[in-house]
């Protein structure tokens, strides 16, 4: 596949990816969601919508509450490297497994420049046990982590059964050598 395919592969799934996440969290805020409340949508699955001040499960919160400007440039800066990194990529599992990593941070980021705060909404539930509230964005990124570890893995078991299949043994020279 040629560089500019792969970037426009790698494009197409990041902004996919980022898009998805917004327009969901608008659909929330905008029809859902007014006024905020717990919809039991599965024994397991609520939807309940929450703003994430910090990082992922909140964590730094009382400290980069105060930036979030900053927060928002780190993560467009590191989804530009992902993208790069994902272009460059010869593998294609791995290109979009990037690409979705890449626009699930790009969607939290654009919440971060636009009202301070990551919007959650997604609340899965055993009992009286919650996961952390998160949002399409996440879905995007942990998706994206799943495909770069399963081509991860690809990569290692081909490496692996290459160097345990026996090589031929061609004396030096003998190759290609028909005169």
């Amino acid at each position: 596949m040629t560089l500019q395919k792969r970037l426009v592969e790698v494009l197409g799934w990041a902004v996919a990816a980022a898009a998805l996440d917004q327009l969901s969290k608008w659909l929330i805020l905008t029809y859902v969601m007014a006024p905020p409340r717990v919809i039991e949508i599965t024994p397991f699955l609520n939807l309940r919508l929450g703003f994430n001040y910090g990082v992922s499960f909140g964590i730094g919160r009382d400290t980069l509450e105060a930036w979030p400007g900053m927060l928002a440039a780190f993560k467009v800066v590191v989804a530009f490297g992902l993208m790069v990194w994902a272009v460059r990529s010869r593998i294609r599992l791995e290109r979009v497994g990037l690409a979705l990593v890449a626009g699930g941070a790009l969607g939290n980021a654009q919440d971060r420049w636009r009202q301070g705060a990551v919007t959650d909404f997604i609340d899965l539930h055993w009992g009286d046990w919650h996961w952390p509230t998160f949002n399409g964005a996440d879905i995007a990124i942990s998706a994206g982590v799943g495909l770069m570890l399963l081509a991860a893995l690809a990569d290692y078991r081909k490496a692996r059964s290459e160097a345990a299949s026996p090589q031929p043994n061609v004396s030096p020279g003998a190759q290609g050598d028909r005169s």
